[in-house]
């Protein structure tokens, strides 16, 4: 079943099958993209795989079989503005600042709603809803890193629950491991801008001079990887490098080294003379 939303859009309606699936605004992402205004401390957009999960545990503990699910708050919207629709149930990441006041315009109005919440701040208002106890390290999209926690009007008379699941299947979805990229470590005979910047960044200062120079895009040893210098290189003289190294820390992390080829190490030997 599909219904026109408040944007005259097609909007899905929550269906209870095999598994629930999910019904939001359909161009809620696209929308998001659209304006992209600068980032405020409230704007923390929800990593995707966490609100998924998080709109499963609503389907799985309550009642939400035909409802239509509504985000919104989104950049530039007003959700006091919004008509929402009969029979809605808003699961959303609002704004924190204002999350009392959310709250309570949704209770006045007998809307159902689960949302985020500042975790440390949980109690802080006397408010009559439940307050479900997480504290799960959410990094958000902004690179907001917050303890999270969520607010309800959908769990009768429990005013506060604490549910391990919750926090685990969270936890499990932001701690998972980043694939890491390989790191390339250069002979000190090749110049990156990385090397210079980290001097100028630990207020070290290095001149390099023309004659001692010479400009490389690829080594010969990267060629058969199908690699090359990373917004390119300088060869530079023994000497040179010297000064270089005198002015920077090496990085001690395990890297993938690039060698010389002999025909560079005959370039080396005569830059500078």
């Amino acid at each position: 079943m599909k219904v026109v939303d408040l944007f005259n859009q097609e909007e899905h309606i929550f269906t209870n099958r095999e598994k629930r699936q999910k019904g939001l605004f359909d161009d809620y992402d696209g929308f998001v993209e659209k304006f992209k205004p600068k980032k405020t401390t409230d704007d923390c957009y929800t990593p995707p795989a966490v609100y998924d999960y998080v709109l499963q545990y609503v389907a799985d503990h309550c009642d939400i079989d035909r409802m239509t699910v509504v985000r919104p708050f989104y950049p530039g919207g007003d959700y006091e503005s919004l008509v929402y629709p009969d029979n809605c149930v808003v699961i959303d990441n609002p704004p924190f600042s204002i999350i009392s006041q959310i709250v309570r315009f949704y209770l006045k109005r007998g809307i159902k709603f689960f949302l985020f919440a500042p975790h440390l701040t949980l109690f802080s208002a006397n408010i009559d809803c439940t307050r479900i106890v997480c504290g799960a390290a959410i990094v958000y999209e902004n690179g907001a890193k917050v303890n999270t926690s969520f607010l309800s009007n959908m769990f009768g008379e429990a005013g506060v629950i604490g549910d391990p699941v919750l926090y685990e299947g969270i936890n499990a979805i932001c701690s998972a491991p980043k694939v890491e990229l390989p790191k390339y470590k250069y002979p000190d005979c090749v110049l990156t801008v990385s090397d210079v910047a980290y001097i100028v960044k630990n207020k070290g200062e290095i001149r390099i001079d023309k004659r001692e120079m010479l400009h490389r895009s690829v080594l010969d040893s990267q060629k058969k990887h199908g690699k090359a210098i990373y917004g390119s290189g300088f060869l530079i003289s023994h000497t040179a490098a010297e000064r270089v190294t005198a002015e920077r820390a090496a990085v001690k992390k395990e890297a993938i080294v690039w060698e010389l080829s002999e025909r560079e190490m005959r370039i080396v030997e005569k830059l500078g003379q």
